[in-house]
């Protein structure tokens, strides 16, 4: 990545931008959480104080921000923005930032139907309420969200009994459960999309796509790789 730009849309901690300033990008961050932004902003102090690194509070959705940006070799926004409250307005932002020949991460949730509109309901609710509510739904969430728990616990036992367990397995995710639990039930605003119409979203406006990983049709997010074509019309 040396010499390529890369913008880090809603850059949350500034782990990733940390990554890629590591692989020689020259780098831009933006969230629009304050706390994530100091949270960068002593990442950058404590790991690379002298690198190409700029970091701002500010919204996929103010235009006028994103008008005075540059397009970027490498636009990265992972898991942020199904939460801007304006999925769409943030993707047509977004994909305006990537420079033509350029590449377009994104990580954005799975739509299940009925049950995202069930969990659309649980985080407004959660964002809406006391702390005895917030308790009551957490609780009720770890419930369903751990049903087959003990199914799983079953089938790890039966192959160490059988002498064919590996081990534990690493978490897929750094959080503990226990933030990661607040972190999926207190996540609002919230939208959803299918793989099919971010695809199309995208080819419409001159991406191919890449590289594509899906969640299978459960809760998470689907995850994507477009490049760009070589001039702004595709």
């Amino acid at each position: 990545m040396t010499g390529r730009t890369f913008l880090d849309v809603g850059c949350g901690s500034g782990l990733f931008s940390l990554a890629a300033l590591r692989m020689g990008a020259r780098v831009r961050s933006f969230d629009y959480d304050p706390d994530s932004v100091r949270a960068a902003e002593e990442l950058r102090q404590e790991f690379a104080p002298h690198g190409d690194w700029s970091i701002q509070r500010a919204s996929i959705l103010d235009a006028d921000f994103v008008q005075e940006l540059d397009q970027a070799d490498i636009v990265y926004s992972w898991g942020v923005l199904h939460h801007t409250g304006n999925l769409w307005a943030a993707m047509e932002a977004t994909c305006g930032l990537v420079a033509p020949g350029g590449k377009l991460y994104l990580s954005i949730y799975n739509d299940q139907g009925t049950e995202s509109r069930i969990w659309m309901s649980v985080k407004r609710r959660y964002n809406t309420s006391g702390d005895v509510t917030r308790r009551l739904l957490i609780a009720g969430s770890l419930l369903y969200l751990g049903r087959h728990y003990p199914l799983s616990v079953a089938r790890r036992l039966a192959r160490r009994v059988r002498g064919s367990a590996t081990g534990t397995l690493p978490r897929r995710r750094g959080m503990s459960r226990s933030h990661d639990l607040v972190d999926w039930v207190g996540g609002y605003p919230f939208e959803v999309a299918a793989p099919e119409q971010i695809f199309s979203f995208c080819r419409e406006r001159g991406f191919e796509l890449r590289y594509l990983k899906t969640c299978k049709g459960g809760i998470g997010c689907n995850e994507f790789l477009f490049t760009r074509g070589s001039t702004n019309g595709g």
